[in-house]
């Protein structure tokens, strides 16, 4: 027994050193930590068990079948964190640059399918080439049984892409559809061109050359959070993690919380000229429980702000038009990112807080030709299809199909409140006023007197809540210092609700 105990402990010791300590010193001065010490700050301290350690790679082909490939670049297996199981790969590259080949690919499927069978969410640790192309076809047909899992895990359990290096080729496409990805600022995603070989072969890369953290977390809207290392992007794991249940049959962990109180200092938040901005963090920082609010995709669609917090103890997706940015319009990627994040908080039976503040849809060829209306039906049919608790809180302005594209009543809203400078109408008073009143403007003695006295008219009219809530749109007009305990009670009022949605296979979204 004990040769073959030694044995046992001198193979594992070969397969811990992964590609080598000259390729481990190398992760190290590209400040990247190695595959095993991210499973280490990912899960609590003694509670991974690894799956599969001494599997091999089959191929023989291109000088493979002469190599050592410790556990063919990428360990698996089912942890802790914060007490609560979830199953992850991390993927290794210091061995053959993390490619993907048969039995890589296999690992992680196994792990993925432990996970649907457990109802535990899934981390994915990215650092790879891409493909393995020593192998050839069989890396192609891995790749697929992972999105196939990837697609058929969706909505059944919490799904987070954590990318800490290259992400190259076909390897993009599984964080893609992924609920959310983390990128780390050396991690990249590209699919294409000469530098995807120069990866696979664990070659170094021009990080400027290829879609960095930045772009992806900017521009493309691919990535949800932007990390300045290793470390941070796991802690950012971790947290996301504590506003996600387990499984689509549960609900994100409770908090203990003190009674939401009436706040004053939400009185001042809005500035009493409705022409100015103002920062929406603001207000949503003083509505969540201790201000502990964690936005998503922040460096994206800027113009609309969504994310997690709690309110009195219970986690809730909110969705705010941003003033600051745009004056709160909605466009093509503000209503793709409000619409994905409706659907994510609805796939696990997380409340959604809407904070109405939007003048319309942004105008222009650009928009129009991008197709506005295609991107933002899909947000009236996120907000349409989402059986959970729903609940809107207007703030200022409501106007045109933004309104109705913001949870309005119409579209599902459980509860709707506003603030007494809630203005709710079809447009603008100044435009309004040109329309309505185009002959008598004209026809005035004093054209530009006339103008300013009939907007003036229009605002009495319609730039209030009363209209709206005098025919039962709008729930209840409230003091903004109110805020906290109104829509506490409206989320504990709602907690048993439930709907049965026409019997379907499902809807067909305008992707």
């Amino acid at each position: 027994m004990d040769t073959e105990l030694r044995e046992l402990e001198q193979k594992r010791r070969e397969l811990g050193s992964g590609g080598g300590a000259d390729r481990i010193a190398k992760q190290h001065q590209q400040g990247k930590l190695t595959a095993w010490e991210r499973i280490q700050r990912l899960t609590d301290e003694g509670s991974f068990l690894e799956f599969d350690e001494f599997v091999r790679c089959r191929s023989g082909c291109f000088g493979l079948d002469h190599q050592v490939i410790p556990k063919d670049g990428v360990i698996t297996g089912v942890g802790t964190i914060g007490g609560r199981r979830v199953a992850l790969y991390s993927q290794d590259f210091t061995v053959l640059g993390g490619s993907l080949g048969e039995m890589h690919a296999h690992k992680i499927v196994k792990v993925m399918d432990l996970a649907m069978k457990l109802g535990i969410p899934f981390i994915g640790l990215n650092d790879s080439g891409g493909a393995r192309i020593q192998e050839g076809i069989d890396s192609l047909y891995g790749y697929g049984e992972i999105f196939y899992r990837n697609t058929r895990a969706s909505g059944v359990i919490p799904q987070i892409a954590v990318n800490l290096g290259p992400t190259a080729g076909g390897a993009v496409y599984s964080p893609a559809i992924m609920d959310f990805v983390i990128m780390s600022e050396q991690a990249t995603m590209y699919i294409t061109g000469p530098n995807v070989v120069k990866a696979v072969m664990g070659e170094e890369v021009s990080h400027a050359e290829l879609g960095g953290g930045a772009v992806h977390n900017q521009e493309s809207g691919v990535a949800h959070f932007l990390a300045d290392s290793d470390e941070t992007a796991i802690q950012t794991a971790r947290r996301l993690l504590s506003f996600l249940p387990d499984n689509y049959l549960q609900e994100p962990p409770r908090l203990e919380s003190i009674a939401p109180a009436s706040d004053p200092a939400l009185r001042a938040l809005l500035p009493t000229d409705h022409s100015k901005s103002y920062d929406v963090h603001a207000v949503i920082e003083q509505i969540v429980d201790g201000g502990d609010f964690m936005e998503v995709q922040s460096l994206f669609a800027r113009n609309i702000v969504v994310g997690f917090g709690r309110i009195a103890g219970r986690v809730v997706g909110l969705i705010a038009n941003q003033a600051r940015h745009l004056a709160g319009v909605l466009d093509i990627n503000s209503a793709d990112k409000a619409a994905r994040f409706v659907r994510f908080c609805d796939s696990f039976n997380i409340p959604l807080l809407t904070l109405t503040d939007c003048p319309g849809y942004l105008p222009g060829i650009q928009q129009e030709h991008g197709g506005v209306i295609r991107h933002g039906a899909k947000l009236l049919f996120a907000y349409s299809e989402a059986t959970v608790p729903k609940v809107t809180l207007i703030l200022r302005k409501a106007y045109g199909g933004a309104y109705i594209a913001m949870c309005s009543r119409p579209l599902g809203a459980d509860m709707v409140f506003a603030y007494p400078t809630a203005e709710i109408a079809v447009m603008g008073a100044e435009g309004a006023a040109e329309i309505i009143f185009k002959k008598e403007i004209a026809s005035a003695g004093d054209p530009d007197a006339a103008r300013l006295e009939k907007i003036r008219e229009y605002q009495e009219q319609f730039y209030n809540p009363y209209r709206a809530a005098e025919r039962g749109f709008v729930d209840a007009v409230i003091d903004p210092a109110d805020t906290r305990p109104t829509i506490a009670r409206a989320l504990e009022m709602l907690r048993s609700k439930s709907e049965n949605p026409p019997e379907k296979r499902h809807g067909n979204i305008p992707l």
